[in-house]
């Protein structure tokens, strides 16, 4: 049997608390020696994914396999990993040396291999004159790497790392991201590494892992994920976006903000809904107003040290951002194009909202965990269950949750150039998609209505 070139594989991993589904049916495998991030927003289930990794928790359903061999229920101290965590998690009454040592003693490591490992774990670490040194004397930073020569000094075979740079500031965090790619090049073991920060994944990672609400969106080399995102979350969450509402006309043309561009994507089909995904230092302002593509107003330009970032207004109502090393005044009228190359079409995740009823009368169907009024809806009886179908724009949200028909939380706010794409979190777990043009906060209690003629239902 050939040998695995995989040091984890996770396959259709599943975790459930009581209310919610953290990790949905996740499949994942990692090369030796890779340099893998799980990126994503708060709440995605990423720490929880790494928690299943180090045995700290264990799965619902699934199975998980560390170097060929099953470790779904393996505890953590039997597991050839060792975790770095955001808060060092160190022993303040043991010094530096014997912090890093701890594991070895409880193996019972010979004594003057033990001193060997730990200076050889210090000295990959930066620190080789700090051993006697008390931990609490320590900054942020020496602290961050004192825990990671605890977890190296042990020789797994995956290193796994909890946001641990998340507490340092902004300098410390970058210094230590060089380091941290240095000393995987030199250990040559796996890292696995969750964080948010996209610019920390883009910088550090062979492969990244998008998450969002417990399922992989992409999985891609940092130049993958950002020039080729999948999805509007992937392309949002990845830098800086310009997302728009946009047709397929056929292949290898696009149409959106009310004109037609030429692009090189194929395969969507035609008069297709889709999105664009425009990256602000991809729209160039040109001096030349007749060979521009379209027009605008400048309405602000900041300096942000490498290039100015403006926002641009078009005539249609659209507000397109750009990055450019040239500062425009603003007011000034400003002409733009768009290289083909530079548009890249992504398929909508979905073009309305579906969700599962049941009829309550023949003018009230329950959905969201309400009673909502629709029109009279004829061959349908009493307790049937249907398919309730329903646009973006025809649900109109309030900022009393108590004035809405069912209530919700605001969960993720997509900016699409003229208008935003919110996903609203109901009470019973649903969610709902709504297209306006009010400004809302993440996490925001909102009213939900949806006026009777809006509700498309169909039996089940």
């Amino acid at each position: 049997m050939e040998k695995s070139n995989y040091i984890i594989e996770l396959s259709n991993i599943t975790k459930t608390f009581p209310d919610k589904v953290v990790l949905d049916d996740v499949s994942l495998s990692v090369k030796k020696g890779e340099f893998l991030t799980i990126l994503g927003p708060s709440g995605c289930g990423k720490t929880t994914l790494l928690r299943l990794l180090a045995g700290f928790n264990s799965a619902t359903k699934g199975e998980i396999r560390i170097g060929g061999e099953v470790m779904t229920d393996v505890p953590p101290h039997l597991r050839p990993v060792n975790t770095v965590f955001q808060r060092y998690a160190l022993f303040p009454n043991y010094n530096v040396f014997d912090n890093i040592a701890f594991g070895l003693k409880l193996q019972k490591v010979d004594k003057k291999e033990i001193e060997q490992r730990v200076k050889r774990a210090l000295k990959m670490v930066g620190m080789t004159d700090y051993e006697h040194r008390d931990v609490q004397s320590l900054s942020g930073g020496q602290q961050q790497r004192v825990a990671i020569a605890r977890a190296i000094v042990n020789r797994p075979q995956v290193l796994l790392l909890d946001e641990p740079l998340a507490a340092l500031d902004l300098k410390m965090r970058k210094d230590m991201q060089m380091e941290l790619k240095e000393m995987h090049r030199s250990l040559g073991i796996t890292f696995i590494y969750v964080t948010h920060d996209q610019e920390e994944a883009l910088t550090l990672s062979d492969t990244i892992v998008v998450m969002n609400e417990g399922v992989i969106q992409q999985i891609g080399t940092p130049t993958d994920i950002y020039n080729e995102p999948c999805n509007a979350f992937v392309a949002d969450f990845i830098g800086e976006s310009n997302i728009i509402n946009a047709t397929m006309v056929r292949d290898r043309l696009v149409r959106f903000m009310g004109k037609e561009f030429e692009c090189i994507d194929e395969g969507f089909g035609e008069n297709t809904p889709v999105d664009v995904v425009v990256r602000p230092e991809d729209v160039y302002i040109i001096r030349n107003a007749e060979a521009a593509m379209f027009h605008g107003t400048v309405r602000s330009c900041i300096f942000k040290g490498v290039h100015y970032e403006m926002f641009v207004d078009t005539p249609d109502g659209y507000e397109i951002m750009i990055q450019d090393y040239n500062c425009f005044e603003i007011g000034s009228e400003v002409g733009m194009m768009i290289k083909p190359a530079d548009i890249h079409v992504m398929r909508k995740e979905r073009t309305e909202n579906h969700v599962v009823g049941r009829m309550i009368d023949t003018t009230h169907v329950e959905i969201l965990g309400e009673s909502f009024e629709c029109e009279a809806q004829e061959g349908l009886a009493q307790g049937d269950e249907v398919d309730v179908a329903f646009d973006f724009d025809k649900v109109e949200l309030t900022d009393d949750s108590e004035d809405g028909t069912s209530w919700g939380t605001i969960r993720f706010i997509l900016y699409k150039g003229d208008r935003y794409h919110l996903t609203v979190r109901t009470d019973d777990g649903e969610n709902v998609y709504v297209d306006t043009h009010d400004v809302w906060e993440d996490l925001d209690e909102v009213g939900i209505k949806i006026a009777p003629s809006a509700l498309r239902i169909s039996k089940r």
